[in-house]
């Protein structure tokens, strides 16, 4: 038992640490290869932060583990929406624009009831899998697309004084995305076993892991950098953060897993989690509308609130459903 743990606790640790090391480096060497900074933040990034989900997710598939490789990638989506929206909305309330009214939260919405819906018959197929990845290299070329033709010079700056602050020498960088990416399979590995192993000491399915322990560790670099965020009063970092990365996890994540091996999907995953996920992203809708009045247009702290009684009531569940047949 000891040792799951350690491995559980020590692969999450390297894990947070070494996605950040590969971001930087890729960030560095992309500049080095001339990308623009525009580019760099919205696809180098974006794909960096991810990095852990991904890992972790591709590799249990690899391994035979579809609870943990499904269970990290909608766990991560519900801890993004309900504890980290939520915790970074307590730290100051978060405005939610009209453009994301208008283009971001109902791309994710259908994206969610797609792929919830592809998941309905009990297995993710490969067929199933490269659709999920279709539709993702859409939304990224449409997206690079839209920010090169609205690209504002200011925002491009912005972009660039950023990246000056972590210049770093070519090899430097490149280093930097050897050993990023070496540990993160490493670590995602030694997550993984500890995962599985955990799971088995305490009687559990290994889904109720990738829900709960894998899911938050994965999600870590955006709770950083959601928190950091809302501190400086950047509102659409701190949401676009999470609605970026729901969709990777959704479509990229899930697609990767379900592309190395075919996935048998547990029922509770499609009436209980993908429910809640779903629910979870629908209820941003109000709070973004302010159909409760005062709270227009802002995730105020009363519904920031709502969003944390979520998850604990969900983690509850997810608890008690676990220990409820060895009583």
């Amino acid at each position: 038992m000891i040792l799951p743990i350690v491995a559980l606790i020590a692969g999450l640790i390297l894990l947070v640490w070494s996605a950040d090391r590969f971001v930087d480096g890729s960030a560095a060497t992309a500049r080095h290869a001339g990308m623009s900074p525009l580019l760099i933040g919205m696809v180098v990034v974006g794909f960096g932060t991810s990095a852990p989900e991904m890992v972790v997710s591709a590799l249990s598939s690899a391994q035979g583990s579809p609870g943990i490789a499904l269970g990290n990638a909608y766990g991560s989506n519900i801890t993004n929406i309900a504890l980290i929206l939520g915790l970074s909305a307590l730290v100051k309330p978060i405005a939610v624009q009209s453009g994301v009214l208008r283009k971001e939260l109902p791309i994710l919405s259908a994206v969610t009831i797609f792929a919830v819906a592809l998941l309905w018959n009990g297995d993710l197929t490969r067929l199933d899998a490269a659709l999920l990845l279709a539709v993702f290299a859409g939304l990224m070329a449409w997206t690079i697309w839209q920010g090169l033709r609205n690209r504002h010079d200011a925002l491009d700056a912005e972009m660039a004084k950023e990246l000056a602050a972590n210049e770093m020498p070519l090899k430097r960088a490149l280093t930097w995305v050897g050993v990023g990416l070496a540990l993160l399979v490493g670590s995602s590995q030694l997550l993984v076993w500890g995962a599985v192993e955990l799971a088995r000491s305490l009687g559990v399915s290994d889904l109720i892991i990738g829900l709960t322990i894998v899911a938050v560790g994965t999600s870590l670099p955006e709770l950083a950098s959601s928190l950091a965020a809302a501190r400086k009063g950047e509102h659409d970092i701190a949401l676009g953060n999470v609605l970026g990365s729901n969709l990777f996890n959704t479509l990229a994540v899930v697609g990767i897993a379900g592309m190395i091996h075919p996935l048998a999907v547990e029922p509770a995953i499609l009436w209980r989690d993908c429910m809640v996920m779903t629910a979870l992203t629908l209820s941003l809708f109000v709070i973004g509308y302010g159909f409760r009045g005062p709270g227009t247009g802002r995730i105020n702290r009363f519904e920031a609130t709502g969003l944390l009684v979520a998850y604990v009531a969900y983690t509850a569940w997810l608890v008690i459903g676990a220990v409820k047949p060895a009583v």
